[in-house]
């Protein structure tokens, strides 16, 4: 029993992805070998990096994605990695294991690749979501040799030192703000809720350069209205003329990607499915649920088709056969 056999499994069974499944579909591996395997491994966010790097179309004009994702755990209430807690995916609290993701972008729709993940567990580790943001960063700037220079998240990791690290080290944020944080547009007026900021004429196409409070460096506001009038508060440090809000709205559209990558890991890596209850166990499934992601993305980049359709491949060439020469047959006249 090794890795590679496991991801196979990951990559071509479909809605269950348990060891006992595994097992009685495999003429060589036995439920008790593929438990030992998840609880005796050791993979890690290196191996991810280790593939996915030589994949990577990456340029100055490349982002870097980073985003949250519950994986969800409703009726296990033994697996030592899951947690109540929010999920943006059920608007509300769930059972689950939270992976804080960090994905590259080279901008273009549909080409994005994960890089880096943590685990969310502050009861093992004591670290917070902001942490982990911190630590993948600076390790990606330190080790990954990257040329993206532009870095997008919600308002959830727009905390100060985030803000602080990432103007630092050199790199250009884009992020919302919640409507409570405080911004002043001048001395005279003052700090007020950037929900009540008016911005009119020029200022909706222009932005304008606001101070964050307590944050040391100026930043542009920019007030984005939606189809159906909800309004995001965009901030960046990128404070050029050629900044506008359709530049500032273009670019922070990027970060969706991050969520189709979400769905896309979910759905169809069985990242949700694993009933291990031990920690390692957990961690090495999901480790390798990135890894078959990223199967599933070379083969659908080759044949230039989605990743869904490369995972229904199989059982479209199952049914074909099958239909062929059906294996139970059905007699009306029987």
């Amino acid at each position: 029993m090794d890795k590679s056999l496991y991801i196979s499994y990951l990559l071509h069974t479909h809605g269950n992805y348990t060891c006992t499944h595994m097992a009685a579909h495999s003429m060589d591996v036995s439920h008790d070998q593929v438990t030992r395997f998840l609880a005796h491994s050791k993979f890690t966010s290196s191996d991810l990096w280790d593939i996915v790097k030589g994949h990577l179309q990456d340029s100055p004009d490349s982002f870097i994605l980073v985003d949250d994702s519950v994986q969800a755990k409703r009726y296990s209430r033994y697996i030592e990695l899951a947690k109540r807690q929010y999920s943006g995916n059920e608007h509300g609290l769930v059972n689950g294991i939270n992976l804080v993701n960090m994905v590259h972008s080279n901008g273009i729709d549909g080409d994005y690749y994960p890089i880096d993940y943590r685990i969310y567990h502050p009861e093992t580790d004591k670290k917070t979501k902001n942490d982990h943001f911190q630590e993948m960063f600076t390790r990606m700037t330190m080790r990954k040799d990257l040329k993206a220079k532009k870095i997008l998240f919600d308002s959830w990791y727009a905390s100060m030192d985030n803000l602080k690290l990432v103007h630092r080290s050199g790199w250009t944020f884009f992020t919302t703000l919640k409507s409570n944080r405080q911004v002043s547009l001048s001395r005279d007026t003052g700090m007020q809720a950037v929900g009540t900021v008016e911005l009119s004429g020029r200022q909706l196409l222009e932005g304008v350069q606001v101070k964050l409070k307590k944050y040391p460096y100026p930043v542009k506001l920019f007030k984005i209205v939606s189809l159906n009038g909800d309004i995001e508060w965009v901030i960046t440090n990128d404070l050029s003329d050629r900044m506008n809000v359709f530049e500032a709205e273009n670019e922070s559209q990027i970060r969706w990607q991050i969520e189709q990558f979400h769905r896309e890991y979910k759905q169809l890596t069985g990242s949700e499915k694993c009933q291990c209850r031990k920690a390692i166990s957990q961690r090495n499934h999901l480790a390798c649920c990135y890894q078959a992601w990223i199967g599933l993305k070379l083969l659908a980049k080759q044949l230039k088709t989605t990743l869904y359709q490369i995972k229904v491949l199989p059982f479209s060439n199952y049914l074909k056969q099958i239909l062929a020469n059906p294996i139970i047959i059905f007699n009306l006249n029987a």
